[in-house]
């Protein structure tokens, strides 16, 4: 079995500083169920999907217009069977560089390896997290659509889940 993390990059047209704080305003581009802050060295947040999706992550490194690197410190992913916490000390880094008058983003979950139970889900997850909504926001200022859609399935289901009680 491969012990590779899962990584993913993305190329954009603007500059590694406006890559940076995109990347530090997590409610536009990942999540709006969202608490804590996410743009200092040991800020802490958290993302909660009820039902679905929990985790805790902690700013460990910060190198502004380069770096930032999360650390889960606590996580429950509901849909998984064997092991809920998989994501609790794995890191989530995002490297910033430029070529040409390019900004690259290479995004890497390390601990998110093949043969994890979330790998397949997580994989597809991330992807379409880091290269339509990530991507989206960074080269047009906006949330993608894509993303907005997802909130607006998820909040309908969390709402007739609650009508059913």
């Amino acid at each position: 079995m491969e012990n590779k993390n899962f990584t993913t990059t993305i190329e954009v047209a603007k500059s590694p500083q406006e890559v940076f704080n995109y990347i530090a305003d997590v409610t536009s581009w990942w999540s709006k169920d969202f608490e804590g802050g996410s743009k200092q060295l040991n800020d802490e947040f958290i993302i909660h999907h009820p039902g679905q999706h929990y985790s805790r992550q902690k700013l460990v490194e910060v190198t502004p217009n380069k770096k930032i690197t999360w650390l889960v410190t606590d996580s429950t992913l509901y849909w998984l069977q064997k092991d809920k916490h998989e994501w609790t000390n794995t890191k989530m880094i995002f490297d910033i560089s430029t070529t040409g008058n390019k900004t690259i983003l290479h995004f890497t979950h390390e601990g998110l390896i093949p043969g994890k139970e979330c790998y397949a889900m997580c994989e597809k997850g991330w992807s379409i997290i880091i290269k339509d909504w990530l991507f989206h926001l960074i080269t047009y200022g906006a949330q993608s659509p894509e993303m907005v859609k997802a909130a607006e399935i998820r909040n309908q289901m969390l709402t007739e889940e609650d009508q059913s009680k």
